[in-house]
């Protein structure tokens, strides 16, 4: 009998025990790792529709071969249900669902508040500062022009609190016409709210009633024979006209993000187009994972819940296919967001051209993809040659470290698997406890905290692991991975060839010593350049990272009994850190708050 007419549980029976309300069900193999999650209007129904018909696709029939076990959670409504399955898949990531891989936070405008002066900035990340957040935009670079857009029409600040407290004078953007200077007292508190309200409201996608108001202040100034503040309030006027016209040109009518799917050889491509208020903020593809035959509907219907629950969402969602539960989706969504959402598949006009838009986007990026992964592919076969090994590896890691002069050490640990790099499973150790400069000691510090947790059972264990360098840095690893008792690891050194040239590079195995020269023409020495730059490059990012915010740590900071408060007031008393620095200690008195042996404590920080 095959697997389906005799599953690895009694399926029937269990349908016998559910009831007819809506819920979640889960199914489980042998060994309890999750397989399916999925959701029903009906769970005797929908549940059923696994054991009792006589046919199924053949991704079913291998799924239900391993069932060992089944759960369900039982809802209110089918809505419910669709959120809770939508929540599970992504913390769970079960193997036969459809997965959105988008792990990277979404970039946002931030507008800071309860401040005299806010400010506008980048922000990514958690969402818990005092102020108000607008996006999220596609990409950085929307932001950023954003951003440079904002500070051309209404001059809100944008530099750090810090920076923005300790000026004496103004600033080269007030130079150059892109800020007030309300750090030196250039516009009143009054004066800078209309402006941050103007910057508020058209951030809203009120640009028209900015237009408004501005026109109607315009006019004011020049009853009142302020010509000066006419001119400039005309000039900001024409400029916001310029954009909104340029931006209806080039955008929709109307919010919304339209969307599209297209499915080759096993790799799904979601491409989105965003609208705001009539601006295209630009497009952004994803790569979900799909099980066996998902078709671009379903793909479709796991990408808006898995995507949208969890963000802001817009009035329309014009998308490429018919979807199942298009009515439950638009109505769960309304609830999380507020306000009516509208899915739309049968579109004509402006909506059908940003249509046809996403789809040849979605298939100029699906075919860059594949290109892109037969390449890498025969990397990896390649690499399975020269390196003797018996199957392709599924995941390479690669070690590398990163300091200047021994100050700040960085170790780095990139991973690439047969579809390129796995940035979630990027790690950067902070290295310390060392001889500055012992690159071998940093390294085995870094791996030691690396494969610690697989030798515990935690995490997963690397087919071949790349060390930057050669001999001495591969004795490191050995060293580790034989006192961790780790094993099944080839262990491969990247020595850099004579002149240090590329594509002359030497490959050193760990387990017989033996150095391999590929040549510059091999497809595997290509792979392996390619990971250790990666590293190279994250190694060298981390270690710039840590120096900055090093260089940027202020001597005060450990002196004892001195705050946030009378930093500033050090700074600013003194025109800086180099101010203070030059201060004796009855001039240090001077300052509000400081007696002498506060005083005579930041002499001696400051001069040791």
């Amino acid at each position: 009998m095959s697997p389906a007419s005799e599953p690895a549980f009694d399926g029937k029976a269990f349908v016998r025990t559910l009831s007819t309300s809506p819920g979640v069900y889960r199914y489980f193999d042998a060994d309890d790792e999750l397989l399916y999650v999925g959701k029903a209007g009906n769970l005797k129904k929908r549940v059923g529709s696994y054991f009792l018909k006589p046919r199924m696709e053949p991704r079913i029939v291998a799924m239900v071969s391993q069932i060992a076990r089944a759960e369900i959670t039982v809802t209110r409504t089918e809505g419910e249900a669709l959120l809770l399955e939508s929540q599970l898949i992504k913390s769970l990531k079960p193997r036969y669902n459809i997965l959105l891989r988008d792990d990277k936070s979404y970039p946002y405008i931030y507008l800071s508040g309860g401040e005299d002066y806010p400010r506008l900035a980048f922000h990514r990340g958690a969402r818990n500062l005092p102020g108000r957040f607008f996006g999220p935009y596609p990409s950085t670079y929307a932001v950023r022009e954003s951003l440079n857009l904002m500070q051309k029409l209404f001059k809100v600040r944008q530099c750090e609190d810090s920076y923005f407290r300790n000026r004496s004078r103004p600033c080269l953007q007030h130079q150059i016409g892109r800020c007030t200077a309300p750090c030196v007292g250039l516009i009143g508190r009054e004066d800078y709210a209309v402006d941050v309200r103007h910057a508020q409201m058209f951030l809203e996608g009120r640009s028209s009633a900015v237009i408004d108001e501005l026109a109607g202040s315009m006019e004011q100034a020049a009853a009142a024979l302020n010509f000066e503040r006419a001119a400039t309030l005309r000039d900001q006027v024409a400029a916001l006209r310029r954009l909104q016209a340029q931006h209806h040109v080039q955008g929709a009518s109307a919010d919304m993000d339209v969307i599209a799917c297209r499915i080759e050889s096993g790799i799904a491509c979601v491409s989105v187009l965003f609208f705001r208020d009539g601006i295209s903020l630009g497009t952004r593809d994803f790569f979900p994972r799909l099980p066996l035959d998902a078709e671009p509907a379903d793909v479709l219907a796991q990408f808006i819940a898995q995507y949208y629950l969890e963000r802001p969402v817009p009035r329309e969602l014009v998308v490429g296919e018919a979807l199942e539960d298009e009515a439950i989706l638009a109505e769960l969504l309304a609830q999380q967001s507020g306000h009516a959402v509208e899915i739309k598949t049968r579109v004509r006009g402006e909506r059908a051209q940003f249509l046809q838009m996403a789809e040849r986007n979605a298939q100029a990026s699906l075919t860059q993809r594949l290109a892109s992964r037969q390449t890498l592919g025969a990397r990896f076969d390649d690499l399975q040659k020269v390196l003797g090994l018996d199957e392709p590896p599924k995941r390479i890691e690669c070690f590398d470290i990163s300091h200047t002069r021994g100050e700040l050490t960085v170790a780095s640990c990139v991973v690439f698997g047969p579809e390129g790099p796995d940035k979630s499973h990027y790690r950067r150790f902070n290295i310390s406890g060392i001889t500055p400069g012992d690159d071998y000691a940093a390294m085995h510090q870094a791996l030691t905290r690396r494969f610690r947790k697989v030798a515990e059972g935690e995490g997963a264990k690397p087919d071949v692991l790349l060390i930057d360098g050669g001999a001495g840095q591969v004795a490191q690893a050995l060293d580790v991975l034989r006192e961790l008792g780790v094993t099944g690891i080839e262990v491969v050194g990247v020595a850099k060839g004579p002149g240090r040239r590329a594509g002359e590079e030497t490959l050193v195995l760990a387990d017989s010593g033996r150095e391999i020269h590929p040549g510059s023409s091999s497809p595997a020495l290509h792979l392996v350049a390619a990971v250790r730059d990666e590293a190279h490059r994250f190694a060298i990012s981390g270690h710039r990272k840590r120096r900055e915010k090093a260089r940027e740590r202020s001597v005060l900071e450990d002196v004892p009994g001195i705050g946030a408060r009378r930093r500033a007031a050090l700074l600013k008393a003194f025109g800086g850190l180099a101010g203070v620095e030059a201060a004796g200690v009855e001039e240090l008195m001077q300052i509000k708050g400081i007696d002498r042996g506060l005083a005579e404590r930041i002499y001696a920080a400051m001069h040791p």
